[in-house]
């Protein structure tokens, strides 16, 4: 039955940022489905509640049930109530869960809170799956930083547009739709103030439908942002992370619906480096509840985010042409031994229409 919980869970891929995405099936003595259920939007009700409500619905009684969780019940008074109290009031016999939650006001005490009212209690089954669902969950409350995703789009050789800029389109409709679905599960959208110039781009999800459109940051040192860019949108939070002060932009972008935070680099000899810092810049995602980033960038920006060691993961689509000189995917370097090469492991490749998706993990990035 954690299948079918780990289904549900998958349900909330879109939905429930920044709370984790969770399944919940409770089911009878039998092994009878009496109810199911995932976590919905922030503020709404938690699986387990979704999966007691849709038994009552259905006219079954829990008394005596086993609940199937892809995530140690919550013990905590947040925007809703502590499920293991729901569960104990329904009258659950035992609950399964596949991971403990990494939460601090949880971690175990969900568990003990059940246990203590005589529920008997089991966990690990599909802890693997439940923790790659919420990576970023997970990143953020062990390590305090979001999952950092960077997607590319880039020629077999490596390069991500002409050297005179033009980028649109390296890859197919059918990758492009792909990437927005990359981009729906994420908490944020990240790029800089480069792409911004140059492409004046959105950033939104258009090609999928999506329940709710990711916040967008911004990296833009010297608050170089055009008051009139395509990237404010109505009802979507936007922050812009700048290094120096720039009290009259600050104003103006604020006055767009922006949030502009000061957070200057340093130079190893202590003196100002003149660019954001990029590990104050997560950590301050984490603060605002970012499990997952989505990197859109140009070379610049993302060879600044792989030399700070930042980025977890990469989504590279590969069309099948060859560009020559141009752009390229990261400017970091120049490497003195190949030692120094970031290694990857490769978790996929897919073919997206014409294109290759290939899904590479940095060594070691998800060892927390």
């Amino acid at each position: 039955m954690i299948g079918t919980a780990l289904d549900q869970a998958r349900k909330a891929l879109l939905v429930s940022a920044p709370n984790p995405r969770v399944g919940c099936v409770l089911t009878s003595p039998a092994g009878n489905i009496l109810g199911q259920g995932h976590t919905q939007r922030t503020g709404g009700p938690h699986a387990e509640i979704m999966a007691l409500r849709d038994a009552a619905e259905r006219g079954h009684s829990v008394q005596g049930a086993t609940a199937y969780v892809t995530l140690e019940p919550c013990s905590h008074h947040g925007r809703t109530g502590p499920c293991c109290d729901a569960l104990i009031a329904a009258g659950i016999h035992k609950v399964v869960a596949s991971i403990a939650d990494p939460n601090p006001l949880v971690a175990g005490q969900g568990f003990a809170r059940l246990r203590a009212a005589g529920i008997e209690v089991e966990f690990g089954p599909g802890a693997a799956e439940s923790r790659e669902l919420n990576i970023g969950f997970f990143s953020r409350m062990v390590r305090k930083t979001p999952w950092v995703r960077m997607k590319i789009a880039a020629s077999l050789d490596g390069k991500t547009a002409l050297d005179n800029g033009q980028s649109q389109w390296i890859t197919s409709e059918p990758a492009r739709r792909d990437g927005h679905a990359w981009r729906a599960r994420a908490c944020a959208v990240l790029t800089g103030i480069g792409t911004v110039r140059s492409d004046n781009p959105r950033l939104d999800v258009r090609l999928i439908e999506t329940p709710r459109q990711p916040h967008l940051v911004m990296v833009d040192s010297r608050l170089d942002t055009p008051l009139d860019a395509h990237l404010f949108i109505a009802g979507r939070p936007l922050y812009i992370y700048c290094a120096a002060q720039n009290n009259a932009k600050k104003a103006a972008l604020e006055a767009r619906g922006a949030t502009v935070v000061l957070l200057p680099g340093m130079n190893p000899d202590g003196s100002p480096s003149g660019q954001v810092d990029l590990m104050a810049m997560l950590r301050d995602l984490a603060v605002r509840e970012v499990n997952e980033v989505h990197v859109e960038a140009g070379e610049r920006l993302n060879g600044a985010l792989m030399a700070a060691g930042l980025v977890d993961e990469l989504v590279v689509y590969l069309g099948p042409k060859l560009i020559g000189q141009g752009r390229g995917m990261a400017d970091f370097g120049p490497l003195t031994d190949l030692a120094h090469a970031v290694p990857l492991t490769f978790k996929s490749a897919e073919m997206m229409g014409p294109d290759l998706r290939i899904v590479a993990r940095v060594a070691g990035r998800d060892d927390f």
